[in-house]
């Protein structure tokens, strides 16, 4: 593959995975933006308390299957059909389990609404089982154009309709039933739009030969998942609904911007890596530009979101959400390293070397593990600040096993990005000052916003940055189309 062949693909692969995730992601979340002014904070707290039982569920029906299937460079018809029929069977059991557990689950919490609520949301776990294949086959054409349009149609009707029953007070119900719907929509749309249908056959050798593969994904992720969602069952637990409500908001907000604009270039250049397996300078190259170029864009989004988070609160989910502020801004800076930790795993999985892949989860989680134990005494606030700890401990032990495979090290990376983490330094003491200008909140985010996107390009060009000619290319094109039809 050529570089220039290289480069439009990748352009064309990220532009619409950029489109897919945005234009769906997005709209949900302006619409559960307008939920959460209808709903309280319980409400969020309520669902977020079932988060790591339908993560766990998810995981396994997924089971590391569909990137097993991307990884695979001669995957046939056997291997979809068996993948499908896998993952149904995974859902249906997940969903049974959790139907059974779903008692216990309320007593642990000592919230009696959470065993029927349980048992409506679960159904989610089957629903989504049905379009695993669907969207790897999508994802390994990078056809993500058919994954924009069915996700906007999900996300568009199931948000109308969940605001509607916020609006008329059924409070954590609108959210369920909200959430059950998208899922649904979107597999009908993807069936729709990909008029795939499966074999009528479940192949052994072909499940052993991607199990080989996705087994240690499937362990990685469930590591993963559990410790994402421990905060959830502690916070829970330990303190109040109101305060995992908070807890659960601020990580959405902060989640948003740095795992969503991570997952889109990520999944736009995944497929590449794969392709470049046996080319290891090239991969290399490939590697280090996709780290920076993720980093140039995600790193100044966060920065801006740390420094204007009351207002950013206050606008849009009222006073009553105050209490959120002080966990955004500190879950902020621990996602910020997100498209770093998120390339260097595409980039062993790529390579197929899994076992690294698990190996590092292990190694992380230990540390992770120590760190929650430790600041679980000390509050919410002070747990949360132990994930920006987490977060630079994560990318060193990946990083490792990125060194072994194509010699790039935690050392060479941070060499690589430190000079857009000391432009982002001086863009958010920029974008504060703007930011006191007034005290109106609209005005505070509007004054923010603009400096840093003025700011933002002179930086680059002042430090000589070659990601400078982003600006001065997106430039070009909207004075191209300004021309053309103004």
């Amino acid at each position: 593959m050529s570089n220039e062949s290289l480069k439009n693909k990748t352009i064309r692969s990220v532009g619409w995975s950029i489109i897919e995730r945005f234009s769906a992601q997005g709209i949900q979340f302006l619409l559960t933006i307008i939920i959460a002014r209808l709903v309280s904070p319980t409400d969020y707290g309520l669902i977020a308390m079932l988060g790591i039982f339908l993560s766990i569920a998810q995981t396994f029906v997924d089971s590391g299957f569909s990137n097993a299937l991307v990884q695979k460079q001669n995957r046939t018809e056997y291997d979809f059909s068996t993948v499908f029929y896998f993952n149904i069977g995974i859902g249906f059991l997940a969903y049974m389990l959790l139907f059974l557990l779903s008692p216990l689950i309320a007593i642990f919490y000592e919230e009696p609404q959470l065993e029927p609520l349980t048992r409506i949301i679960g159904i989610n776990i089957i629903v989504t089982s049905f379009s695993v294949v669907h969207r790897a086959k999508l994802s390994i054409n990078l056809n993500f154009k058919m994954l924009s349009i069915a996700s906007v149609i999900g996300v568009i009707i199931s948000g109308f309709i969940g605001i509607y029953f916020a609006y008329y007070g059924y409070g954590v119900w609108a959210i369920a039933i909200q959430s059950l719907l998208n899922n649904f929509l979107q597999v009908v749309a993807l069936w729709w739009l990909v008029k795939w249908k499966p074999l009528m056959i479940f192949s052994i050798e072909s499940f052993k030969s991607l199990w080989r593969f996705g087994s240690k994904l499937l362990t990685s992720g469930l590591i993963h998942t559990l410790y994402t969602n421990s905060y959830n069952i502690v916070i829970g637990k330990v303190f109040s609904s109101t305060e995992l409500g908070y807890f659960n908001r601020a990580y959405t907000f902060a989640y948003f911007p740095s795992t969503n604009f991570s997952y889109v270039i990520t999944r736009g250049i995944y497929p590449i890596f794969c392709s470049l397996q046996d080319e290891e300078d090239k991969l290399k190259s490939y590697f280090l530009k996709s780290m920076r170029i993720s980093s140039f864009i995600i790193i100044p989004i966060m920065v801006i979101l740390i420094v204007l988070a009351k207002p950013i609160v206050l606008l849009l989910l009222t006073e009553k959400w105050i209490g959120m502020v002080p966990l955004l801004r500190v879950l902020c800076l621990a996602y910020l390293w997100t498209p770093i930790m998120d390339i260097n795993n595409n980039l062993i999985n790529a390579k197929g070397l899994s076992n690294y892949f698990l190996k590092a989860e292990i190694q992380k989680k230990v540390f992770a593990l120590i760190f929650l134990l430790c600041t679980i005494p000390f509050g919410v606030f002070v747990m949360c600040t132990g994930l920006i700890l987490y977060s630079i401990v994560d990318w060193f032990i990946i990083s490792k096993y990125t060194k072994i495979t194509i010699g790039c090290g935690f050392w060479i990376q941070l060499k690589y990005i430190c000079p857009i983490l000391i432009i982002n330094l001086l863009l958010g003491g920029i974008v504060y000052l703007a930011s006191l200008i007034s005290i109106d909140p609209l005005m505070q985010i509007l004054c923010g916003i603009t400096m840093g996107i003025i700011v933002y390009p002179i930086l680059t060009y002042l430090f000589k940055m070659k990601e400078s000619d982003l600006f001065s290319n997106a430039f070009g094109v909207l004075k191209k189309y300004v021309s053309k039809y103004v």
